[in-house]
C-alpha cells in the first residue's frame, strides 16, 4: 500500500488541496496519508479535513496523524514539506529591520535580506528532515513547497542524495492568467518556461502553436484593467520582452526598479501588486489575522461542502507519474543547474522543465536565457549561491556579502548601512541560527 507523508501538515490549505488532488488518482484511492506537524491542534484539524475528503469521495484511503516525524516517514513512498520555522515575532524582524534602514520589502519570503534570514532559520530543520528521509524512506520522492524555495533546494540537493525538487504554483498560475487575458482556453496553450524560482520567464508562450506574445502585449497596452492587474510584471514585460512567473508583489522586491523611492512605490507597488496597499505592514497584518482567525476558518471549512475536483498543483501528478500509474508528467521544478541553463551559474538552483516518470525526475536542457534576462537572473542566483555557502559553513561574512549585492538593497543602502542592517538581523535571529556558532 502506497504511503504519502506530509511534513508540516498544519499548513492546512496546502494539506487539504494536495490530499484532495492525490486521491483523485486511482493509484492512490486506497493509500495511507501520514500527517505530521509539531502543532498538535493544527494537526488535529488537518486530520479531520482529510477524513472528510476521504468520506466525501468514498475512498479506501486511511489517514494517520502524529507529532513524531520518524513515525510519519517510515516506509513512505512520497514526502511533501510545507513547514514554517520561527514565530511571527522573529518573522516581523525580516521586514521591519530592513524597513528601518530604508529597504521597503513587500513579502520577504524568497530572497533579499528578508528571504536570506528566513532561509538561515529554515535550513537546519530542512536538513534534519532530509536526514530522517535518508534513514526511514531513502527512495521516496521528496517534494518541497517551503520557501525560500531556491536556496533550500540548492542546499538540500548538494548535501543529500535524495530525489528532491521544489514546487511553486506560479508557473501554471501565471500561464492561466495570461490565457485569460487573451481569451484562450488553457488546453490550447503551450509554453517553455525557465529561470530561477519566482524569476522564471516564458521563453515562448503559444496558442495553438502560434506565438501569443503579440496578443499579450496588445492586451497589456490597450486594456487598462489588465495593465493595472499586474503593474510591476507588466512593466517588466513591456521592457524586457518576456513575462515573469511570480506576482508583482514579489517581483517588486527582486530588482532595483520599483521600490527604491517612495514615488516609485506609490506609482507601481501600491495598487497593482495584489497586496494592496503593497507595503510590508499589510504582509504583517495578513499574517496576524491568519494566526488569530485560523481556527474559525477551519471550522467553516469543516462545515462546508467538499469540492473533490482535482486542482492544478503539481505534486499529485508527480506522485502519479513516479510511484503511481507511471503516466509521464512534465512540470517546472527546482533543480541544480548542471547543463540546463547555459548562462546561469553552474550548480545553482534553477527552475526548469522536469519530466516525472517511473525512472524518477529528469530535468530538461533549456539552453541560454536571452541576454537581458540572464543579467537580471544571474544577480539573484549568485547572491543565493553565496548565501547557501554561508549557511552551510556558518560564515556570517558570506551572508553579508550576499545581501550587499541584492538589487533592491544595493539600490538603497551604502555598504556600511548594509553591514549595520545585517548585524541587527543576526542579533534578532540569534536563537534560530545554531549553525553560526560565533553568535553568543
Amino acid at each position: 500500500m502506497t504511503k504519502i507523508t506530509f511534513i508540516g501538515a498544519g499548513s492546512l490549505v496546502f494539506t487539504k488541496n494536495l490530499v484532495r488532488d492525490l486521491l483523485t488518482f486511482p493509484a492512490f484511492e486506497d493509500c495511507t496519508i501520514a500527517l505530521m506537524d509539531i502543532d498538535s491542534e493544527r494537526l488535529g484539524f488537518a486530520k479531520s479535513m482529510v477524513e472528510k475528503i476521504i468520506a466525501a469521495g468514498h475512498y479506501g484511503a486511511t489517514v494517520e496523524a502524529t507529532t513524531n516525524r520518524a513515525e510519519a516517514l517510515t516506509g513512505a513512498d512520497g514526502v511533501v514539506t510545507t513547514i514554517l520555522v520561527g514565530d511571527l515575532e522573529v518573522w516581523r524582524t525580516d521586514l521591519e529591520i530592513p524597513k528601518k534602514y530604508g529597504v521597503d520589502i513587500n513579502i520577504g519570503d524568497t530572497r533579499g535580506p528578508s528571504g536570506i534570514f528566513r532561509f538561515l532559520r529554515t535550513l537546519p530543520a530542512m536538513m534534519d528532515i532530509c536526514r530522517d528521509i535518508e534513514c526511514y524512506c531513502p527512495d521516496a520522492i521528496f517534494l518541497n513547497y517551503t520557501n525560500p524555495m531556491a536556496m533550500l533546494c540548492r542546499a538540500m540537493q548538494s548535501e543529500s542524495k535524495l530525489q528532491v525538487t521544489g514546487l511553486c504554483h506560479s508557473v501554471q498560475g501565471t500561464a492561466a492568467m495570461l490565457a485569460r487575458w487573451i481569451g484562450a482556453p488553457m488546453n490550447e496553450i503551450t509554453y517553455r518556461c525557465a529561470g530561477i524560482n519566482h524569476q522564471a520567464f516564458y521563453l515562448d508562450y503559444k496558442w495553438n502553436n502560434k506565438d501569443a506574445y503579440p496578443l499579450i502585449r496588445e492586451a497589456v497596452l490597450k486594456r487598462p484593467e489588465i495593465y493595472n492587474e499586474e503593474q510591476v510584471r507588466n512593466e517588466m514585460f513591456l521592457h524586457l520582452d518576456y513575462y515573469v512567473t511570480e506576482s508583482s508583489g514579489h517581483n517588486s522586491e527582486y530588482n532595483a526598479w520599483f521600490r527604491k523611492r517612495p514615488d516609485l512605490i506609490e506609482k507601481y507597488c501600491t495598487h497593482g501588486t495584489g497586496w494592496n496597499p503593497g507595503e510590508y505592514a499589510m504582509t504583517i497584518k495578513h499574517a496576524e489575522e491568519r494566526r488569530v482567525h485560523w481556527q474559525q476558518q477551519m471550522e467553516e471549512w469543516r462545515d462546508s461542502p467538499i469540492d473533490l475536483q482535482r486542482g492544478e498543483e503539481y505534486a499529485a501528478y508527480i506522485f502519479d507519474a513516479t510511484i503511481g500509474s507511471g503516466n509521464l508528467f512534465e512540470f517546472n521544478g527546482n533543480v541544480r543547474n548542471f547543463g540546463l541553463i547555459d548562462n546561469l551559474p553552474e550548480g545553482c538552483c534553477v527552475e526548469v522543465p522536469v519530466l516525472a516518470s517511473k525512472g524518477g525526475l529528469s530535468p530538461i536542457h533549456v539552453g541560454p536565457l536571452p541576454d537581458q534576462l540572464a543579467l537580471l537572473v544571474n544577480t539573484s542566483a549568485r547572491c543565493e549561491e553565496l548565501a547557501v555557502e554561508g549557511a552551510l559553513t556558518g560564515d556570517p561574512r558570506k551572508i553579508f556579502h550576499a545581501i550587499c549585492f541584492d538589487p533592491l538593497t544595493s539600490a538603497v543602502l551604502s555598504l556600511e548601512e548594509i553591514k549595520n542592517m545585517v548585524d541587527e538581523m543576526f542579533a534578532a535571529n540569534r536563537e534560530w541560527l545554531p549553525q553560526f556558532k560565533h553568535l553568543s
